[in-house]
């Protein structure tokens, strides 16, 4: 009897330790490759596309970020005329209430000379230093960056440019 309950319980001790040799490796997670930016006026591709960039630029951010996207030209003037001001009248407003570090601030088009003009109307008259550790992030084209950059750097903002290339 005392043998047989001293084969139970090295039975039941060894037992956990042979599940453990035979446990697998947990799959390694792979990145995808970052999106480029679409050629065409494309909505669905270019939100995917800001998507894609905003996710990558996260590290540090601790809350969800403000995106402001503006679509590409539909022909449409009144439409067209309509979301730009929207857009406009909404990051001026946010900008203008405050943003707290561990914010983004993400704009994106494929009319990058349009959100060019969207930050800069934004940021206009933002006290200096009153963003620090909030992160904007410019998705367009490389003539605008400067435009860009000059018009957050008072605020001191964290600011990076990805080239919609």
């Amino acid at each position: 009897m005392k043998t047989m309950t001293r084969l139970m319980l090295t039975a039941v001790l060894a037992l956990p330790l042979l599940a453990a040799c035979k446990k697998e490796e947990a799959p390694v997670a792979t990145v995808a490759a970052p999106l480029t930016a679409p050629a065409t006026a494309d909505d669905g591709a270019w939100r995917a596309y800001v998507s894609d960039v905003v996710t990558r630029n996260m590290e540090g951010i601790a809350n969800q970020p403000y995106v402001y996207y503006l679509p590409a030209p539909t022909g449409d003037e009144n439409a067209d005329a309509g979301n730009y001001e929207r857009l406009q009248d909404k990051a001026k407003t946010d900008v203008a209430r405050g943003i707290v570090r561990g914010n983004m601030l993400a704009y994106a088009s494929s009319d990058s000379a349009k959100m060019a003009d969207i930050v800069t109307e934004s940021f206009t008259g933002v006290e200096p230093d009153t963003m620090k550790g909030v992160r904007v992030v410019f998705i367009g084209a490389a003539a605008d960056k400067d435009r860009v950059a000059q018009v957050v750097a008072p605020a001191g903002v964290d600011f990076v440019f990805v080239e919609a290339k």
